[in-house]
């Protein structure tokens, strides 16, 4: 056996180009800087990591190992020296995954994480929450790293269509808001960036939760549980109103970032009276969306 044998970098003849090779649910604890609300702490993400470049056609294979190396060294960065983001992380990646694969001409990276926060009830209980952390970053050779930062949240809307239906049957006109059926929630947004853009991820929480019917808790006595209800019932969205919701608060919250930011909002609301669920999107630059 000859240890120093590049069967990886051997030349083939009748190869194709393929557009993606690399590692995927590779899992790492980063450390990363809070913000202010959890008065500055360092905290730890626990990650999956998704690393690509592209092959050319006249090469065998591609040098994993070097994919795990790359992660293995920024991430240990990381512990000594706090990351602002997984996005930022994720466009250190591959900007080295580049410098370590000189055959490549794209790279691609994906880092997915499980974030919680404090939060507070309707009643004023301190609570934590959980939330989904997206970091992506994409370069081409020679051209500068965009980067994506996004988060998911859970939430809930009440069906604005069934509450009028019912106040038509009823008559009902009192000062409690009218019955309707519920959904939980699930809404996404992506922001994809140049590498100096910087954007906190536990703004664009509070933007979608604001966004909702109600936020949601994973824990609440029953008062809290009581007004989540009435607040929902109070204020009722349809499954595209909650993307547009997103959408207006970011351009009115965001009047500086740039217009060729790209944005991503996407809504599924699973539906408690149907066997489906309800979708909406909306994917458009930041220009597009003040326009």
């Amino acid at each position: 056996m000859n240890p120093t044998c590049d069967v990886q970098g051997r030349r083939i003849d009748a190869g194709f180009k393929l557009s993606r090779v690399g590692v995927t649910g590779v899992k790492k604890q980063i450390r990363i800087k809070r913000s202010a609300k959890d008065n500055g702490i360092n905290g730890v993400l626990t990650c999956d990591i998704d690393v690509f470049v592209d092959l050319p056609a006249v090469q065998k294979g591609s040098h994993l190992s070097r994919n795990l190396e790359v992660i293995a060294e920024i991430v240990d960065e990381s512990v000594r020296s706090p990351t602002d983001g997984i996005e930022n992380l994720a466009a250190e990646i591959c900007s080295k995954l580049l410098s370590r694969h000189d055959y490549a001409h794209t790279a691609d990276v994906s880092i997915t994480a499980d974030y919680f926060r404090s939060a507070v009830t309707p009643n004023g209980r301190d609570t934590v929450e959980s939330y989904g952390l997206i970091g992506e970053a994409s370069c081409v050779r020679g051209r500068p790293i965009r980067k994506t930062l996004g988060i998911t949240v859970v939430g809930m809307t009440a069906c604005p269509c069934a509450q009028e239906t019912v106040v038509g049957i009823t008559g009902y006109g009192g000062n409690i808001p009218a019955m309707s059926h519920n959904q939980r929630n699930v809404c996404t947004l992506m922001l994809s960036m140049d590498e100096g853009v910087e954007v906190e991820a536990d703004d664009l929480i509070d933007l979608v939760e604001k966004s909702f019917s109600s936020p949601t808790f994973e824990l609440l006595k029953r008062d809290d549980e009581a007004a989540v209800v009435m607040n929902a019932h109070s204020n009722p969205k349809f499954v595209e109103d909650v993307v547009r919701d997103v959408l207006r608060r970011l351009v009115e919250g965001y009047p500086d970032l740039p217009d060729d930011i790209g944005v991503l909002v996407s809504s599924e609301s699973e539906e408690s009276i149907h066997k489906h669920n309800a979708f909406a999107e909306r994917y458009a630059t930041l220009g597009e969306l003040r326009s």
